[in-house]
């Protein structure tokens, strides 16, 4: 992958962009860098937030949909699929716009996300089983009436819009040496990689995909598109499964490298936004700090990560913070199983406590296939401090004569 600087024929240039940022300049709300000292001292490199999720409408994505729309003819009437924040994205833009617009949603889609999308004027269908499906049904709808299809990020217009990142990005932190970008379809990673091969040759542009949807590692690894057969992340932002031609071509001129996180990864990352930097971020806005925090970032200059949006679903976030604790060892569910006498609990209680466990839940079940007759399952719920800690608690069970199987 190169980091060429030119012009490069249908590509979207800075000049796109600059266009853009003057037409959504009274549009979108100001998201100011903001340098952290706690993910900074975590990181061992300074670490710089372009905090996204605070943008109207919870994303990055209005910067482009308003691009676009706001291009249109009076009587233009809009349509997309989307399953959450493009969708919203295109309901503001088309509202503000006075336009109509139709989004197609999953039947399954979250349902704030369906009711946030309605609160900006959208008319929401929801039909299809994936965003695939919802994305089908609106264009061909807008086959069948003329109506406009807004694509989330197979166009040039909506690429210059998110572009607009990059323009505040290298006047918000002229110390920047790298640049981490959320990647799902590649409008974004486009955006800002164009801006700042203009603007700034010098900073190197990194996408961060997770490691169950690699559509663009996948195109670039093959120099062209590829078609996932499935995609597998809690980070559904970015549960996309091919980048364009178009969004292709810019990471083949202007990235310097996409790599991926896992699920685990990510899950604390995000957890750590939410303890150190008080901010509730979904699963994509965390990528580019989860890829940070493994140290896999060569270098150790300043680095800027783009928290790219923060509709996250209140029962998700709950499963989210449970999935980070564990991952971060901080959370621990063990399952074990006892000979079913008076004591026999207390015993086991009382070995944990030697350890500074602090339990949070504890079931007990006498019923079960695998189960003597004089035997009763215990299931145990404790906040433990790290990995290592974690570790200590298992080990101290079983030197106690216990079997504890960790499941979490």
């Amino acid at each position: 992958m190169g980091r060429t600087v030119g012009v490069v024929r249908d590509l979207v240039g800075v000049d796109d962009i600059t266009d853009a940022a003057a037409r959504i300049a009274g549009v979108i709300r100001p998201t100011p860098a903001h340098r952290s000292d706690n993910l900074s001292r975590l990181c061992g490199r300074q670490v710089v937030l372009k905090p996204e999720h605070l943008q109207r409408t919870g994303s990055f994505k209005i910067r482009g949909a308003y691009n676009r729309i706001s291009r249109l003819p009076p009587a233009a009437s809009v349509v997309t699929g989307s399953a959450g924040n493009h969708a919203q994205g295109v309901a503001l833009a088309a509202a503000l716009c006075g336009l109509s617009s139709t989004i197609w949603m999953p039947v399954n889609a979250p349902l704030p996300k369906v009711e946030a999308t309605r609160a900006y004027g959208a008319t929401v269908v929801l039909d299809g089983d994936t965003v695939d499906d919802s994305v089908r049904l609106a264009m061909a709808r807008s086959e069948a009436t003329g109506a406009v299809f807004v694509p989330p990020f197979d166009d040039r217009l909506v690429i210059a819009g998110q572009g607009t990142v990059g323009l505040e990005i290298a006047a918000e932190v002229p110390e920047a040496s790298v640049v981490m970008v959320p990647v799902g379809g590649g409008g974004l990673i486009a955006g800002v990689a164009t801006a700042l091969a203009a603007l700034r040759p010098d900073v190197r542009v990194i996408g961060v995909e997770s490691a169950g949807a690699p559509t663009m590692r996948r195109a670039l690894d093959t120099n062209r598109p590829v078609m996932l057969a499935t995609v597998s992340t809690m980070a559904d932002g970015t549960a996309v499964r091919s980048v364009s031609e178009l969004t292709l071509a810019h990471a083949t001129a202007y990235v310097s490298d996409v790599i991926t996180v896992s699920e685990e990864e990510i899950s604390e990352a995000l957890l750590l936004l939410l303890e150190r930097a008080k901010w509730v971020v979904e699963p994509s806005g965390a990528l580019g700090l989860a890829a940070l925090l493994t140290g896999r970032v060569p270098g150790d200059g300043p680095a800027v990560t783009v928290c790219t949006g923060g509709n996250v679903d209140p029962l998700l976030l709950i499963k989210l913070i449970e999935h980070g604790l564990s991952a971060a060892g901080r959370y621990l569910l063990l399952r074990l199983v006892i000979d079913d006498r008076p004591g026999g609990l207390a015993a086991v209680l009382s070995a944990v406590a030697t350890t500074r466990a602090n339990v949070l839940e504890v079931a007990h079940h006498r019923a079960g296939t695998d189960l003597g007759l004089s035997e009763v399952e215990v299931l145990l719920t404790l906040e433990t401090r790290s990995p290592e800690h974690r570790d200590e608690v298992i080990a101290a069970l079983r030197a106690a004569g216990y079997h504890a199987d960790a499941h979490g």
